[in-house]
């Protein structure tokens, strides 16, 4: 019995420091995701969904509030993506095939 409430209580104090990440709507390649995660993790959750997606990355449109909108690029439409002001997108790491 007191193992189970010292796991109740250490559970609980883990998810205080945890931030809360999730697409609100996503249509073709527009995410709007609703976070209060700081803004780097937000564009590693982001590239990560579109990646997931079969696209390139995803590339920064707007904030407002806790609301973010980016738009998930495939990699034929050249375009650039853009990060989040103050954030960097990380570069994937390509293996060679020999």
């Amino acid at each position: 019995m007191k193992k189970i409430l010292l796991l109740t209580a250490v559970s609980g104090l883990m998810l205080t420091g945890c931030y809360s990440t999730e697409i609100n709507m996503s249509m073709g390649n527009m995410r709007l995701i609703s976070s209060s995660a700081n803004p780097q993790d937000v564009m590693d959750f982001a590239t990560k969904t579109c990646k997931n997606d079969f696209y390139e990355g995803a590339s920064f449109l707007s904030k407002a509030g806790k609301e973010y909108r980016f738009k998930c690029v495939k990699a034929e439409e050249n375009e650039v993506l853009i990060p989040i002001p103050g954030t960097t997108i990380t570069p994937e790491v390509k293996t060679e095939a020999k």
